[in-house]
């Protein structure tokens, strides 16, 4: 069994001989903290560090960091295949474009929901557990899809979406085994799983319907799904927060209710977030708008069958890819997140202008180039900048509330502009 050399007020990381356990590394407090607490946090810190050096807990963690990025890639995949078939089968069953807002509208709702209970529940049991909950949900939530004959079905196969939330999971391991300076580059890996899973979900989704079916998708998510949820409980640590900091998450979620607003205005009133995260959803609603009804513009605006419109959001995933892994990381190591966010804000401001111009899918294809740039800088620099800002027992709540939030906002709205 090994422990970490914990100053005395801490009580020691241990990791359980063959388990897939690695340290811990939490993020800088706010600016707002007192000497006392930063000095406290520094000892804390650097006690993680040298026990992050050791080589076995060195390997441990990139293996864990690694399953996490696999899983997520096949989670993303699966849902991907979904999103490009959706608008179809909703069409065969009879569905017009306001019915099909509603169902995005329930699902953002249900996500609303789910946010908040998924993060206490991470909290209180681990994100094993969570991440476990997440997949097996995503499971239940494909074979309902397989099964909608009729449009309430459709309807139905949403509830299991309340606990659907494989991305913030892995955001919360990454973010727990990575120190702040190695963060930014390590949530971009987690882009190109997104990436990976627009580009594999997108055209394997609308391949396999032309050809098999639109049902066939989902019965390959539901294995999918049930795999990752393998691999989890096997190799996935049941926590990756230090005991001290996991003992004073959970006594704050204890004492508070699992639809906490004081907890959320608490994270605003801290030091950089309020002002981080206005700009995170002013700028990035107009687009996400558009990229959660593609499906539709495609099929209504564009005409295209589901085939081409999977094959069109491969191309989106491509350019994410090409961003995330060649563009990010040099501009992040030669300017400042200042700069980087200023420049994602114009950026974002000039995709919307161009929307509002484009006639064809040319025209789409040329205004991604911007608008996938600003899309990843954006949400990597922000996120980096969220999790610093706050105490590291709050990146959970962070990452659940705040982020879940923004999600059911613009797919509520989605419906209004149908």
């Amino acid at each position: 069994m090994f422990s970490t050399n914990l100053p005395q007020n801490h009580q020691p990381v241990t990791f359980q001989p063959g388990q897939c356990v690695i340290s811990h590394t939490p993020a800088n407090m706010n600016e707002g903290a007192s000497s006392g607490g930063e000095k406290q946090e520094l000892k804390f810190k650097r006690a993680i560090l040298q026990d992050q050096n050791k080589p076995e807990n060195m390997i441990q963690r990139q293996q864990v960091i690694r399953l996490t990025y696999l899983i997520t890639a096949m989670d993303l995949t699966c849902l991907f295949m979904q999103i490009g078939i959706i608008p179809y089968l909703a069409k065969s069953l009879g569905l017009d474009s306001v019915g099909f807002g509603y169902l995005q509208t329930t699902f953002g709702v249900l996500q609303l929901l789910g946010g908040p209970i998924f993060g206490r529940f991470a909290d209180k049991c681990g994100i094993r557990a969570a991440l476990t909950l997440s997949y097996l949900s995503g499971s239940a939530f494909f074979l309902l899809v397989s099964i909608s004959t009729s449009i309430p079905l459709l309807f139905l196969s949403r509830i299991p979406s309340v606990f659907m939330h494989g991305l913030p999971g892995a955001q919360m391991v990454i973010t727990d085994l990575t120190t702040p300076a190695e963060r930014a580059d390590a949530l971009g890996k987690l882009g190109l799983c997104f990436g990976i899973g627009v580009i594999i979900g997108s055209s394997l989704g609308g391949t396999l319907s032309t050809k098999f079916g639109v049902y066939f998708p989902s019965y390959l998510a539901v294995v999918a799904s049930l795999i990752s949820a393998m691999i989890v409980m096997t190799c996935i640590p049941a926590h990756t927060k230090p005991k001290s900091e996991g003992q004073a998450t959970q006594q704050r979620t204890s004492q508070s209710s699992v639809f906490s607003l004081k907890e959320i205005l608490r994270l605003l009133k801290l030091p950089g977030v309020k002002e981080v995260f206005l700009i995170k959803v002013l700028s990035g609603l107009p687009t996400g708008l558009f990229l959660i009804m593609f499906s539709i513009i495609s099929m209504n605006f564009f005409g295209l069958e589901a085939a081409q419109t999977g094959y069109l959001m491969s191309y989106f995933g491509v350019l994410q890819m090409v961003v995330q892994g060649l563009v990010i990381g040099r501009l992040t190591s030669r300017f400042t997140e200042r700069t980087l966010i200023m420049l994602s804000v114009l950026a974002f401001s000039g995709v919307g202008l161009a929307m509002a111009l484009m006639t064809n899918v040319f025209h789409y294809c040329i205004i991604a180039l911007p608008m996938v740039f600003a899309l990843c800088t954006m949400g990597i620099i922000t996120d980096s900048i969220l999790t610093k800002s706050v105490p590291p027992s709050d990146t959970d709540l962070l990452l659940h509330n705040l982020s879940e939030r923004l999600l059911a906002v613009t797919v509520r709205n989605s419906n209004k502009h149908l």
